[in-house]
């Protein structure tokens, strides 16, 4: 079993960058393949990025190519979402969730351990 918690979530000006860190629990963190989510007030709960448990192969939702990059250490048992280029469109609630032995799918039925979700908030 994972337990995940989400960090660097905060308030910030269009155009600007931040990075988000999901830390796990666990000696099997390097088996799991590692997903960013996000939802908006209002909205339902969308895919961003996801990473295979190798980190060899990565997958972005449409809205983020080019800003954001996900990327983990399994030494330090960390995935992180490098988010460039900010918009306020991009302010939501981002939860990282860990899919067993995965190859970066952003479905989101595939992932069974999330995180409590840390806040993004981008200021126009």
């Amino acid at each position: 079993q994972v337990q995940l918690v989400e960090s660097g979530g905060r308030l910030v000006q269009a155009g600007g960058s931040l990075r988000l860190s999901c830390a796990a629990s666990g000696r099997t963190f390097s088996s799991y393949a590692m997903g960013w989510f996000r939802q908006a007030p209002g909205k339902e709960r969308e895919s961003v990025a996801a990473i295979s448990w190798g980190g060899g192969r990565t997958n972005y939702a449409e809205s983020v190519k080019g800003r954001f990059t996900i990327f983990r250490d399994n030494a330090k048992n960390t995935v992180y979402l490098q988010m460039n280029s900010l918009k306020p469109e991009d302010t939501a609630v981002y939860y990282c969730a860990g899919e067993r032995n995965g190859l970066g799918s952003l479905e989101e039925r595939r992932y069974d351990y999330w995180g409590q979700g840390t806040q993004v908030t981008v200021s126009s």
